[in-house]
């Protein structure tokens, strides 16, 4: 599968930086600019087309959500994820109005952003994919929950669907090291937190089990093992 193509448009050359930084750790995801201010952020869109658009609002030269109706004008296919300081209830309507993905209020939560990339990850594999367009399809896109459905009929409690139960169980399974949370959910492109809750319930019934083990700066961390 081609990466997904990412541009940031950010004022704070740092704050792009960590962004940057961060994004970088997904294999999904190739960054292929960033923009300081409004017209930098028209021109990288022209020239890179990307597939998405992490945006704040306060730029120098004009708000960001002034920049969404030019956006969808000129490239109605891009992506938009705002990622912003800005707590006005105007600038969240209008974000929706303009169908952005998402919209994070600084400083953001790093597992908060982690979820919504995974999200769009997810939404954009779908779309890409040459599935059949039906309803459960329709679901999937639109982040509707079969959770409770799948486990009415396996007996799975709500929060654990089968699919990504045997994914967790199959990773622990061919790795002969205990693994993490996060590395669990690097494996199986879930967050650590989705990881951890399927981890868990996994030690629950005894089919994994867990131990604190304490690196070489002494930080305990908790390593899950297969038991077979």
């Amino acid at each position: 599968m081609n990466r997904i193509k990412v541009a940031i448009a950010e004022d704070d050359f740092r704050i792009a930086d960590i962004h940057e930084k961060f994004l970088n750790k997904f294999k999904e995801i190739e960054v292929v600019g960033k923009s300081l201010n409004g017209e930098q952020t028209l021109d990288l869109l022209k020239e890179k087309i990307p597939d998405l658009l992490i945006l704040d609002v306060y730029m120098p030269d004009m708000l960001g959500s002034d920049l969404l109706p030019i956006i969808r004008e000129r490239f109605p296919k891009i992506s938009i994820i705002m990622v912003t300081a800005a707590t006005d209830k105007i600038f969240l309507e209008k974000a929706l109005s303009y169908g952005v993905e998402n919209y994070l209020i600084k400083p953001v939560n790093r597992e908060r952003f982690e979820e919504v990339v995974l999200e769009f990850i997810k939404k954009h594999s779908i779309l890409s994919s040459g599935q059949e367009v039906d309803q459960n399809y329709v679901d999937l896109l639109f982040g509707k929950n079969t959770t409770e459905k799948l486990g009415k009929g396996t007996g799975l409690p709500k929060g654990i669907d089968e699919i990504t139960l045997e994914k967790v169980k199959n990773t622990l399974q061919l790795k002969n090291q205990g693994l993490s949370a996060e590395e669990v959910g690097k494996e199986i492109g879930a967050s650590r937190i989705t990881a951890r809750r399927y981890l868990e319930y996994l030690s629950s019934i005894k089919e994994a089990k867990a131990e604190v083990v304490y690196g070489i700066v002494g930080r305990p961390e908790r390593k899950y093992y297969s038991v077979k």
